[in-house]
């Protein structure tokens, strides 16, 4: 290894003599640099699998972070979405590409392998000290409100707030979003599924949260989405 790398994690030896509060402050913005670089490179990894998974996963980072703070979430419970919406599809690697680019729909053997992403994603993030809470976020963002998804069959509240978040964006995205073996649906078809869900697969909450304000910049929504309002209709 090059000796250039090793002072990154010399704390101990770099920051001789240097006050205690502020060696603290300086130890924070080195974990929260360590931090910030492992998503990046988690992201990245989704590009590479799969350039649309990766963008997918930055719009919803942002969409994420508007819900929860709209719902008040406190800071610790944003980190922890930001990561999840960012990183909920990071299991996908462990997915064959001909499952996850097939351009027909999957039969039984096929989706119940693509079902085990959520588990995939659990078990890679569980193990980096400070993402377990997000990691169990990831695990759960595919449940249902009624208690009828996967992996675990949880119900309601029983399913984290930051999951039921990600459950409802990830899903509009994905409806509205074109693929190439098919077009994006159009906004008023994407809201009318969530809407006719909400209550059974998504939180009622989260859903409204999101469409007051999606559909009041649904432009910028579907310019990211790889479409327009125009198109879609």
């Amino acid at each position: 290894m090059s000796h250039e790398l090793i002072p990154v994690f010399d704390v101990g030896f770099s920051l001789r003599g240097v006050p205690e509060s502020l060696r603290i402050k300086q130890l924070e913005e080195q974990v929260s640099a360590l931090r910030t670089s492992v998503i990046c490179a988690f992201n990245q990894l989704l590009d590479l699998k799969d350039l649309n998974t990766g963008v997918h996963s930055t719009r919803l980072a942002e969409w994420g972070m508007r819900v929860g703070q709209e719902l008040g979430l406190n800071e610790a419970e944003l980190q922890n979405l930001e990561v999840a919406a960012l990183l909920h599809d990071i299991g996908k690697v462990g997915v064959p590409d001909s499952i996850l680019k097939k351009p027909a729909k999957l039969d039984d053997e096929e989706y119940a392998l693509m079902k085990k992403h959520p588990e995939y994603g659990w078990a890679v993030l569980r193990m980096l000290p400070g993402f377990e809470r997000a990691a169990l976020d990831i695990l759960h963002h595919h449940e249902s409100f009624d208690g009828k998804g996967y992996p675990a069959g949880l119900k309601e509240t029983e399913i984290p707030i930051v999951s039921r978040i990600v459950t409802v964006i990830d899903a509009f995205d994905a409806m509205v979003s074109s693929r190439p073996y098919r077009k994006g649906l159009p906004h008023e078809e994407a809201v009318r599924r969530l809407i006719q869900s909400s209550g059974t697969q998504f939180d009622p909450v989260v859903v409204q949260c999101f469409l007051s304000f999606a559909q009041a910049e649904m432009d910028t929504v579907f310019a990211a989405a790889g479409t327009s309002v125009s198109s879609a209709f």
